[in-house]
């Protein structure tokens, strides 16, 4: 075994972790009607373990398969033990159900709806990484995993009651309900995931059989452009990710050698895009520019780290 911190975030696929990160800050907006919770800092830890250790184990669970389509991952070329990954894996699933606890407890929030929740990502995302090949819902099951974090997020939140002008928590409340905004939200990113890793099914193949699921990566932009009409600032990161998919589609249907994983590391990157959108109809500017830069930050960062 020749183990490297190289190694450790290649595992962990660490170039996407900007768009976990702006999946708290959109589910967090959604939910408080734009105003973004000043500690929302350990959520975004908590989901960010959550996807390292989802992404650990999906080599774990993937080493057959990758000892010969992709050799050169770190189990099947030996730098790593499948077994130490399988435990890291379940380990920062389990953190991350802790930490999320743990903030509902801190707040003085209900506890099981967020704790059932984020039990209910890490579900997903088991299910996900044992039953994803030839399991022709496994594009509706990772995108679960990101819509949860959606969900995970307002429930974590929901019963906290905000200052609007200092984003402090005032007393808990009790009495509190998902705005309709946050289930449009779900629905939007929900459509865009399945669109995103039906195109990634076929990255060992080289083409895409049906192009019909390429159409519910429009969703979160007809969101876009509805709100922009009286919102003008919509545009913005609606027509950035507009230009994202156009490319994206562009590489898919050029079918050169290495295309569709750049569409689909393209296509990950613009989860930061949706959510940017999300933001920006619950009118916070100033998180709307740092979603805007998670996103390049995750195109810059996958030159460096695989992200797919």
């Amino acid at each position: 075994m020749n183990l490297t911190f190289n190694t450790l975030l290649t595992l962990g696929r660490v170039s996407n972790l900007p768009t976990v990160w702006t999946n708290v800050l959109a589910g967090a907006a959604l939910v408080s009607s734009g105003v973004v919770h000043t500690n929302i800092s350990w959520l975004i830890v908590a989901f960010s373990l959550a996807y390292i250790g989802g992404m650990y184990l999906n080599d774990a669970f993937d080493q057959k398969i990758d000892a010969i389509e992709r050799p050169e991952r770190p189990i099947p070329s030996g730098q790593i033990s499948a077994n130490w990954v399988f435990y890291i894996g379940f380990a920062l699933l389990a953190l991350c159900i802790l930490m999320i606890a743990l903030f509902a407890h801190y707040y003085h929030a209900p506890l099981y709806p967020s704790l059932i929740s984020a039990t209910a990502l890490a579900g997903a995302i088991v299910l996900y990484n044992v039953w994803h090949k030839n399991n022709p819902l496994s594009p509706l099951i990772m995108g679960l995993c990101r819509v949860l974090v959606y969900i995970t997020t307002a429930f974590a939140l929901l019963y906290i009651v905000m200052d609007k002008e200092t984003g402090l928590a005032l007393e808990p409340t009790q009495t509190a309900e998902l705005s309709r905004e946050l289930y449009i939200g779900v629905g939007c990113l929900l459509a865009y995931l399945i669109g995103l890793t039906y195109t990634a099914k076929q990255e060992y193949t080289g083409r895409v059989g049906n192009f019909w699921p390429l159409a519910l990566l429009l969703a979160p932009v007809v969101f876009g452009v509805f709100h922009a009409v009286q919102a003008p600032l919509v545009w913005v990161p609606t027509m950035l990710l507009s230009a994202c998919l156009v490319l994206a589609v562009y590489f898919v249907l050029r079918k050169a050698p290495g295309d569709i994983p750049k569409a689909v590391t393209l296509m990950i990157a613009g989860i930061a895009l949706v959510d940017a959108i999300f933001i920006t109809v619950m009118a916070n500017f100033t998180v709307m520019v740092v979603a805007i830069v998670c996103f390049a930050l995750t195109l810059l960062l996958q030159r460096f780290i695989a992200g797919t």
